[in-house]
């Protein structure tokens, strides 16, 4: 591709040029196949430790079959949002199943799990109202809390000293409302909130609970379902917001929480609003998801076992994994172009492994994220151990 040249967009050409020198710059590989443990990328195979297919759904044939046939009976898209053109029975039979699943009294839909925190944060707070943020949330959730009027506090991560100090400070200013928002599984570390301390702060105080539980469903809980299941917290936490794209193999989003919350998302929800509604075959295969995850604990039986056998090889041989308490691996290289260069050297031994780096997590913590998955045999994690502890060796992050 030739690229043109515009003088008044030298800055961005500037701006990229200083990210290619620090390492920061993202280049983004090219797939051509289905998701699944192997993947065909820029033309070769490859070991996947970079995906958030959890369970391994992302190619399954009985989601694959249930888009398939509703396609046929519905066509492919919704055509105009839910309140102009009416809503899909298919859009209604998903959220009573999510609702059943996640064990609340109801869900609303959105087109992506960023979508559903732009869309439920700024409606439930406004002027008058404090928004309490995890200082390690996702970007999702940051941006919905700036696209409200709310007063924003900060908390350090999952420091409930530093959360009860931001509820007093809040709670001296006598707002109407005030909303606690956290990850359950914050995605770069792989750590799980305290969400039964944070349950017990909120209620002293008052205090209205979200989790957003993307990195959970799935993966915590009986079967999968979620961070507010593995503490018991039904009926405690208020909202739970996630994604259908990780887990449960599709695209989408959804917030499930008490009747007056959906309600009152159903009218001001700008995202359901204002954009048309997921399509038909990505709504039938999340469907066809929870019916797999209802039916059997075996591939988030599997999913763990496979973590366990992973991680614990990684640290047998002197990595830092950080906090993580979930299949989530972060391996901290720390330098941001050396994680680069351990990312290259991966992927010329056949492993997929992604390097993060700033903005994604702080200066000077640069890791590859490796994520495991149900779709991961022994072997094929053997195959990811030995790379890494070959490129850890060859480039000083491990010893020789």
């Amino acid at each position: 591709m030739v690229m043109r040249t515009d003088a008044k967009l030298d800055y961005l050409v500037a701006q990229m040029a200083e990210l290619r020198a620090k390492g920061l710059f993202n280049t983004i590989r090219t797939i051509g196949g289905p998701q699944g443990a192997w993947l065909a990328v820029d033309g070769r195979r490859v070991l996947n430790m970079c995906s958030n297919n959890y369970l391994g759904l992302a190619a399954d044939p009985r989601l694959i079959d249930a888009a398939t046939d509703a396609m046929r009976r519905y066509g492919l898209g919704p055509g105009a949002v839910r309140t102009i053109a009416g809503t899909m029975d298919l859009h209604v039979a998903l959220e009573r199943r999510l609702a059943a699943f996640k064990g609340v009294d109801d869900t609303i839909t959105f087109q992506s799990g960023f979508a559903t925190n732009q869309a439920t944060i700024p409606a439930l707070a406004g002027k008058g109202d404090a928004i309490i943020s995890d200082a390690l949330n996702h970007a999702s959730i940051i941006d919905g809390i700036r696209l409200s009027s709310a007063d924003r506090y900060v908390y350090d991560h999952a420091d409930m000293a530093s959360l009860e100090a931001q509820l007093q400070a809040a709670a001296a200013k006598g707002y109407r409302a005030t909303l606690i928002v956290t990850d359950g599984v914050f995605s770069m570390d792989g750590d799980i909130a305290p969400l039964d301390r944070i349950a017990a702060l909120a209620e002293r105080f008052g205090a209205i609970t979200m989790v957003d539980d993307a990195h959970g469903e799935g993966v915590l809980g009986r079967g999968g379902r979620g961070a507010v299941d593995h503490f018991g917290l039904h009926g405690v936490f208020d909202i739970e917001t996630g994604t259908l794209s990780k887990a449960f193999g599709a695209v989408g989003g959804y917030t499930a929480a008490k009747q007056p919350i959906v309600d009152w998302l159903r009218q001001r929800g700008r995202p359901f609003l204002f954009s048309s509604a997921m399509t038909v075959p990505d709504v039938a295969a999340c469907l066809a998801a929870v019916d797999v995850l209802e039916s059997s604990t075996e591939r988030v039986d599997r999913l763990w076992a496979n973590a366990q056998h992973f991680q614990g090889a990684l640290r047998d041989l002197g990595f830092d994994l950080g906090m993580t308490a979930t299949p989530i691996t972060p391996v901290i290289v720390g330098d941001e172009a050396l994680a680069q260069r351990f990312s290259a050297q991966l992927f010329e031994r056949g492993v997929l492994g992604t390097a993060i780096a700033f903005p994604t997590v702080a200066l000077g913590r640069a890791r590859i994220r490796a994520m495991v998955s149900a779709a991961h045999s022994t072997a094929d994690l053997d195959v990811a151990i030995d790379a890494f502890a070959r490129v850890g060796r060859s480039l000083g992050v491990l010893g020789a």
